[in-house]
C-alpha cells in the first residue's frame, strides 16, 4: 500500500505549532490503519494531542463529547463519509467552532469542492506533503483561536453592557428581558411575582454637601445590602441614578414585605461617616405584586411599584409602601418605635 505521506526534504522545522495556552487536541478519522498511525505520529511529534477514529460516525460521536479543536476527515469511509461527518460536526458546533480539514485524493476535485460547501475549513490532497499538512493544520488552528478570542471578547462585552460599573449590579439594559422572562414564568405556572423599587432619599443633597464620592459610596453600600438580602433567583438592578429595582419570583405579599423591610432597616440603621461627622441614610420603598387586580402585565407591575414609591416619597420618605387598590397598606417608617410595625389606612391608589 502506498503511504499517504509523500516524501519531503523540507520537513525539519515546519512541525512546531504556534504558542497555545493548552496543547490542541486533534481527531484523525480514517478507516485505513496505516494512514491513522502515520498521521498520529506526525501530529504528536509536532506537539499535538491526537485521538483516532475509524469512520465518520465515530468522529461525530467523539466531537459531540467536546474537547476537540480540529478534525482531519478522510472523504471516503464506511458507515458515514467524511463529507457527511463534516456537515454534521459543523452543524452541531456552531457555538464552539471545531476546525475541519478534509483529506481527498488529488484526482477527486469534486469531493474537495463539496467539502468546502458543507463547511470544511480546508482540505489536503492525498498523497500529501508533511510540511503542507502541518501548515494547513496550524492555519486552521489559528482561525479557531481567533474565533475563540472573539467569542470570549463578545461574552465580556455582553456582561459589561448589562452591569452597572459603580455597584456591580445589573443595569437598566438587563431589565426588559429579565422582567419578561419572570412575568411569563409567573403567568405560566400561576406563581406570584413581587417587585420592589428603592429610592435613596436626598442623595442629591448628600452629593452637594459631602461630595460625589460620598454619594457613590452610599450607592455601593445600598447595592451590597440588596445583594446580601436576596436569593440567587432574585434580580437586583440599578434602575436609575438613585433607584434600585428588585424582582422577587415566587414571593407572596408577606415575603416581599419582609425582604424589602429588611433592606430598608439595614440601610436606615447604619451610621455613615461623613466630612461633617456621622449621618444616617434612608430609603423610600414601593412594592407591587402579581397577581393582583391592577397588575395584569409586566408594565403594570413596574407602574404600580412606582406609584407605591411615589406615595412613600410624598408621605415623608423613609418608609415602605405597598400598592393595593383597597384596604390597608403596610408602611413602617422612622417615626415608629424601633422594631415596631404600623398599618396605616390610606386612600386607594388609582391607576391610569
Amino acid at each position: 500500500m502506498r503511504s499517504p505521506l509523500a516524501s519531503s526534504s523540507d520537513f525539519g522545522g515546519t512541525g512546531t505549532p504556534p504558542p497555545h495556552p493548552t496543547r490542541p487536541r486533534l481527531l484523525v478519522a480514517d478507516d485505513d490503519a496505516l494512514t491513522r498511525d502515520l498521521l498520529n505520529k506526525l501530529l504528536v511529534d509536532a506537539g499535538y494531542d491526537v485521538e483516532p477514529a475509524v469512520d465518520g460516525q465515530e468522529a461525530v460521536d467523539r466531537v459531540a463529547k467536546g474537547g476537540i479543536d480540529l478534525v482531519l476527515l478522510d472523504v471516503v469511509m464506511p458507515r458515514m463519509s467524511g463529507l457527511e461527518a463534516c456537515r454534521i460536526i459543523k452543524g452541531m458546533t456552531r457555538d464552539v467552532f471545531v476546525a475541519a480539514i478534509l483529506m481527498a485524493p488529488k484526482t477527486d476535485p469534486t469531493s474537495r469542492i463539496e467539502g468546502l460547501n458543507v463547511g470544511a475549513d480546508d482540505y489536503v490532497s492525498k498523497p500529501f506533503e508533511r510540511s503542507e499538512l502541518l501548515a494547513r493544520v496550524q492555519a486552521s488552528l489559528r482561525i479557531k483561536r481567533l474565533y475563540d478570542q472573539m467569542r470570549a471578547a463578545r461574552a465580556r462585552l455582553e456582561k459589561v453592557s448589562v452591569r452597572d460599573e459603580l455597584t456591580g449590579l445589573y443595569n437598566y439594559r438587563y431589565l426588559p428581558q429579565r422582567l419578561k422572562d419572570a412575568f411569563q414564568h409567573a403567568e405560566r405556572h400561576h406563581d406570584p411575582l413581587a417587585c420592589g423599587l428603592f429610592d435613596v432619599d436626598r442623595l442629591k443633597l448628600y452629593n452637594e454637601r459631602a461630595g460625589r464620592s460620598f454619594g457613590d459610596g452610599i450607592l455601593r453600600v445600598v447595592g451590597d445590602v440588596l445583594r446580601a438580602s436576596t436569593r440567587e433567583a432574585d434580580a437586583v438592578i440599578r434602575y436609575g441614578p438613585d433607584e434600585f429595582l428588585l424582582l422577587l419570583p415566587s414571593t407572596h405579599f408577606v415575603g416581599a414585605v419582609q425582604v424589602c423591610e429588611r433592606i430598608w432597616r439595614g440601610v436606615g440603621e447604619r451610621m455613615w461617616p461623613s466630612p461633617a461627622g456621622t449621618t444616617t441614610v434612608s430609603l423610600s420603598v414601593g412594592i407591587a405584586l402579581f397577581p393582583s387586580r391592577d397588575v395584569r402585565g409586566k408594565e403594570d407591575l413596574l407602574k404600580c411599584a412606582d406609584l407605591a414609591l411615589t406615595r412613600a416619597k410624598r408621605d415623608g420618605m423613609n418608609r415602605v409602601c405597598v400598592f393595593q387598590q383597597h384596604g390597608l397598606v403596610y408602611t413602617p417608617h422612622a417615626s415608629a418605635e424601633r422594631g415596631a410595625e404600623e398599618w396605616e389606612p390610606i386612600p386607594p391608589f388609582r391607576v391610569g
